[in-house]
């Protein structure tokens, strides 16, 4: 039979002031289940603890509600104050009616209202909740990073030198992200790449990190502590074993009008490319897209070319399984497309000075691009509709 609690919090006035306290304490006992209500201005107080506590002994209650604020801040401390007084933790359960109620309502008579029926609700969760205990489950000592951009390395460096195994996943070519396509940084204005490069050799070379890229996760299943990760390693239709990255197939690609996405379409690459010249790994991928033989069966120049025989046209898709304990999240971003044309009908573009409409306004990577030594004016403010300088 429950035997339930009810403790409601004042807050000082940040409750009390649109909640009626008392009105709610004694509706509240009345409840089905309910053997105790009462109010009190702080709740979380020691003298507000200790009343908790000696109600749970003289009326022998079995649960406990607390109608105060956000179960954020003082669930725990409520937890305790129970389990000091010999109750089962997991039984004592908050209301907030705080940040549900008093802070966003002005009507005092709908927020009170409202305050009961949250108060309500908790009661009910009580009445069904069982008492529960900690349990301790091994923990896989790997983690998992998705993303190789400067947040995402430093992420797996970090854990790496910890001496905690990762296994990072980037979905493009090469780790790097977008700091790679910068000129200078804030604030100090040194070269991007100068901070990023040697951290992404790091990675490479890091024992305690192993590295996917032109990789996607595919699947997450497990529990915090061991999950079971699916990872899928794309084509690059280059073997990456036998490949010395010498570049060959590159210049020698016949196609080699394709929009560079490092340059963010401001210069062109070919079909076999590597991304950017300080790329991790530093060999390149087939873009099956745009490459002639993909699209027609002839072509094949950089098989011809390539001394090592590296280019596999027939490589498919791999999936690997990878167990961890932890994931880091770290997918950076992408720029949104102001042009009025969308790549994504759910998204409006408006289109502002003529973005997508005239060549010479551009966005601020592709600017970042112009303004990179390694960019595709050399570092030259040049105008992408006719080459010149403004």
């Amino acid at each position: 039979m429950a035997r339930i609690g009810v403790f409601v919090c004042h807050c000082g006035e940040n409750i009390a002031s649109v909640v009626d306290c008392e009105r709610v304490a004694k509706i509240s006992a009345s409840l089905p289940g309910v053997t105790y209500a009462t109010d009190y201005k702080y709740m979380c107080s020691d003298p507000g603890q200790d009343l908790i506590k000696s109600a749970i002994a003289e009326h022998n209650l079995n649960g406990v509600v607390v109608a105060a604020c956000s179960p954020h801040m003082h669930e725990t401390t409520f937890r305790k104050a129970a389990q000091q007084a010999g109750l089962n933790p997991y039984l004592c359960e908050m209301a907030n009616i705080r940040e549900h109620c008093s802070w966003v309502h002005d009507d005092h008579e709908k927020a009170t209202q409202k305050a009961i029926d949250l108060v309500r609700i908790m009661v009910e969760k009580v009445r069904r909740n069982h008492p529960l205990e900690p349990v301790q489950v091994s923990v896989t000592k790997r983690a998992l990073v998705i993303g190789g951009g400067i947040a995402g390395i430093q992420a797996a460096l970090d854990m790496a030198n910890g001496g905690i195994e990762v296994v990072l996943v980037e979905k493009e070519p090469s780790i790097g992200g977008h700091m790679a396509q910068l000129s200078e940084t804030f604030p100090t204005l040194d070269c991007s790449q100068c901070i990023l490069t040697p951290k992404m050799v790091e990675v490479a070379q890091h024992p305690n990190i192993k590295l996917y890229t032109y990789s996607e996760v595919e699947n997450v299943s497990g529990f915090v502590g061991n999950f079971k990760v699916t990872v899928r390693k794309k084509a690059r239709s280059v073997n990456m074993e036998l490949c010395n990255g010498c570049g060959l197939c590159t210049q020698k690609c016949p196609s080699r009008k394709i929009p560079n996405e490092f340059d963010r379409g401001l210069s062109n690459r070919s079909a076999i490319y590597i991304p950017f010249p300080q790329a991790i790994p530093n060999k390149p991928v087939i873009d099956r897209d745009h490459c002639i033989h993909f699209k027609t069966g002839k072509c094949g120049v950089c098989e011809k070319v390539c001394g090592t025989k590296a280019i596999d046209f027939d490589q498919q898709d791999e999936l690997v399984n990878e167990e961890v304990g932890a994931i880091v999240v770290a997918t950076g971003y992408d720029l949104y497309n102001i042009s009025m044309d969308q790549p994504n009908d759910k998204l409006e573009g408006y289109g502002e000075y003529g973005y997508g409409k005239y060549p010479d306004v551009i966005d601020g990577l592709q600017f970042e691009r112009l303004l990179s030594a390694t960019g595709p004016t050399g570092g030259k403010i040049l105008r992408p509709s006719d080459g010149k300088e403004p």
